[in-house]
């Protein structure tokens, strides 16, 4: 059983025979953008269970009639989604990471809230639970974790 799916083992032969596809198809996917192997020293194709997996995926899209141009497309904008998902992982487990640390932080007893004006040339500071004196626009900041 193969513990990375993104580790390139095949040669093209294995993953063509795989794929129920022939070699050529996959040169030409590969010239295309469709789907591109790694390349091993000697320049030859390695291709992953990830990359066997969307072979099939492409003959299955073929098979339904979208255009090579198409499930390139396709093919194109899955990789970006798998990439932003990847992406919001590691943002949100960052943001769990400094929301643990501020909830362990002692609370501040002198944390400065700001207020501005819509102009934001009279920026003021404010007392804890002091609003501005005016009933303005303005715009209210404070510190995260303080004890509002």
């Amino acid at each position: 059983m193969i513990t990375d799916p993104y580790l390139p083992i095949f040669v093209i032969s294995v993953a063509a025979e795989l794929a129920e596809m022939h070699p050529q198809t996959l040169r030409q996917y590969d010239r295309l953008g469709i789907v591109k192997p790694s390349r091993a020293p000697g320049r030859s194709r390695r291709y992953s269970q990830h990359d066997v997996e969307m072979l099939r995926e492409v003959q299955r899209l073929s098979q339904e009639g979208v255009s090579l141009e198409g499930i390139r497309r396709i093919m194109q904008l899955e990789n970006q989604v798998e990439a932003l998902r990847a992406r919001v992982n590691e943002l949100t487990a960052e943001l769990a990471a400094v929301s643990v640390e501020v909830r362990s932080r002692p609370p501040r007893q002198n944390t400065r809230i700001f207020a501005a004006g819509l102009t934001g040339d009279d920026i003021v500071a404010l007392a804890r639970g002091q609003r501005p004196r005016a009933r303005s626009q303005a715009l209210v900041v404070w510190r995260p974790g303080a004890n509002n």
